[in-house]
């Protein structure tokens, strides 16, 4: 079995991943409760985590370290040294492209791992490494802010495979990406 790319991210009604500044604080009315929202079963199902230094730099300080899995940084800025002594034996630092990185993960067995942070999932868009994006549709629309997809050089096809709608009133749709 070949590794597979998944995304699993939430944006505003009006299509922005974080306010301008990178904050998030507008999802924290619906992180409260019992509802996960489908996240439980998706990060069961992945072996690890490749992430950008931005979403780092924002998880790192939440107050619990929420993933069990090893988690891959791509940064061309962070060092080692930026990694917490705590996450040292879960969180790399990485600054090879995301089709070099891929390969390698794949040679390591690695079957499917979930990319997050914008600028990071954008790139594995744009190099069509991506194979399923789950987008989870949040009741806010914030007006401005950093866009889930950005600008893409081409159109990407995408096929529909579930919705889900939660009392809360998030909208999760899944699309895998055609090629």
């Amino acid at each position: 079995m070949s590794l597979t790319c998944h995304a699993f991210i939430a944006t505003s009604l009006d299509g922005f991943i974080a306010r301008p500044d990178g904050s998030i604080d507008w999802l924290d009315p619906f992180n409260s409760g019992a509802e996960d929202h489908g996240y439980d079963a998706f990060i069961a199902s992945i072996d690890g985590i490749i992430m950008g230094r931005g979403t780092f730099e924002t998880v790192r300080n939440f107050a619990q370290w929420p993933y069990a899995q090893p988690v891959i940084v791509l940064s061309q800025s962070l060092t080692v040294e930026d990694v917490p002594a705590d996450l040292a034996d879960t969180v790399v630092i990485s600054d090879m492209a995301p089709a070099d990185l891929v390969t390698v993960l794949a040679f390591e067995g690695w079957q499917r791992v979930y990319v997050d942070g914008g600028r990071v999932l954008q790139s594995f868009l744009r190099e069509g490494l991506l194979d399923e994006i789950t987008q989870t549709r949040v009741p806010v629309l914030l007006g401005q802010g950093r866009s889930l997809f950005g600008s893409l050089p081409e159109e990407v096809s995408l096929t529909h495979q579930t919705t889900r709608s939660f009392p809360s009133g998030l909208v999760s749709s899944t699309y895998r990406i055609m090629r």
